[in-house]
């Protein structure tokens, strides 16, 4: 602000807030999310962007070294640069906003990502003024809401990352004409592969966003390699009637993982959102019927692995280990009747095994198909939610 005062004509400058909950909206919010079209399932049009983005060195490449993050501002846009009107060329060349998931609109409103193993998007509010450098009075403003939407791919090295800015309300003079426009850094194992977010107006009919698309530095040339990157947006405002951008408002992804250490994948490259705890469901009337009675019996003894609480399995890859659990479970000596199986739980695939465990495991003697089947489900699991050695997760009896 005391910069601006001295520069000979100057009159406003402009001040951005810093994101704020957005715990209950307001009349203005919930009319603006009202606008988006979520969709209930995002996964096919997210596997479609990411087959589609563009190769890497396209659209403003930028590399990040481990550790590090992009703090320059995008330059600001020219004083007489026409406002953006949504049939000009560089509009119409620009792929259409990303539609968010149905539950971000619904429920992701407070200030966090609500994140899913794949994916996690997030609802933030936030303000940019224009302050009059004479007085230092605020005699304009825009409120607007920030949705962040974040996903990746299981067999992909790669990840999108979205922000959408929609007005709530403005306010007083100076801010007519406002636009935003922005960048984006990758912090850890990773990098900008491309990105998006030219000069774009903000106003009720008018949206800005960026997109943009991070790729994994893990070293794939060698095997069982793992590494978390975060991408953080940037944007600025810019007005002709101020004397130069607003400072960078920044929001910050989670953790995302890419690895190539899947067993039985140990060439494919997959990326999961780190917290996000998987959960594998089985059901009382599905087709494992006496598989979910046997787990939901066990759980209620206290074994871990309950879907609701933080008493997690642990997944197990070594062989030796796993065999070790399952003869201690399920001994060859056990007699088998006629069309059944020994079922074992915790699972032998987990360090909460009979013979790596705490000792406490339940074995049952059940349909020997259903068995099978619930094995190769599980297997599948592993494999669809990229679960590693270590990783924690759920099982969710319905």
């Amino acid at each position: 602000m005391k910069e601006a005062a001295g520069i000979p004509g100057a009159q406003f400058a402009s001040c951005a807030s810093v994101l704020e909950p957005a715990v209950e909206l307001n009349a203005d919010e919930e009319a603006a999310l009202s606008h988006i079209e979520a969709p209930a399932d995002t996964s096919a049009a997210e596997s479609a962007v990411l087959a589609g983005a563009p190769d890497d060195g396209q659209v403003e490449p930028q590399s990040q070294e481990e550790g590090t993050s992009d703090d320059t501002a995008p330059s600001a846009a020219p004083a007489d640069e026409p406002a953006d009107e949504p049939g000009d060329a560089a509009a119409a060349a620009r792929p259409r906003p990303w539609k968010e998931p149905k539950w971000c609109i619904d429920a992701g409103v407070d200030s966090t990502w609500y994140i899913e193993r794949l994916r996690g998007c997030g609802v933030w509010r936030s303000a940019v003024d224009a302050i009059d450098v004479r007085t230092g009075r605020k005699v304009g403003g825009i409120k607007y809401l920030v949705v962040g939407y974040s996903f990746s791919a299981r067999d992909s090295k790669r990840w999108a990352y979205q922000v959408r800015l929609l007005e709530t309300k403005r306010w007083g003079r100076a801010v007519n004409g406002t636009k935003a426009s922005g960048s984006a850094s990758c912090v850890g194992k990773c990098k900008v592969a491309s990105k998006s977010f030219p000069a774009q107006t903000i106003s009720k009919s008018a949206e800005p966003y960026g997109q943009f698309f991070m790729d994994t530095t893990i070293n794939t040339g060698a095997s069982k390699q793992r590494g978390t990157g975060r991408s953080v947006a940037s944007w600025t405002f810019t007005n002709p009637q101020w004397v130069g951008p607003s400072q960078p408002t920044k929001l910050a992804t989670v953790d995302v993982r890419c690895d190539n250490a899947l067993p039985g994948a140990p060439r494919q490259v997959g990326c999961v959102t780190l917290q996000a705890v998987p959960v594998i469901s089985y059901s009382l009337t599905g087709p494992w019927p006496e598989v979910a009675k046997h787990i939901k019996d066990a759980q209620a003894t206290g074994i871990p692995g309950k879907y609701g609480t933080t008493n997690y399995l642990t997944r197990l890859t070594d062989r030796r280990k796993i065999d070790e659990n399952r003869n201690k479970a399920c001994p060859s000596s056990l007699p088998r009747p006629p069309g059944k199986s020994c079922d074992e739980y915790a699972f032998a695939s987990t360090w909460q095994g009979a013979k790596h465990g705490d000792g406490n495991f339940s074995r049952r003697m059940i349909n020997a198909r259903q068995n099978t089947d619930a094995g190769k489900a599980l297997k599948g699991f592993y494999t669809y939610s990229r679960v590693l050695e270590g990783d924690r997760f759920l099982v969710w009896i319905r």
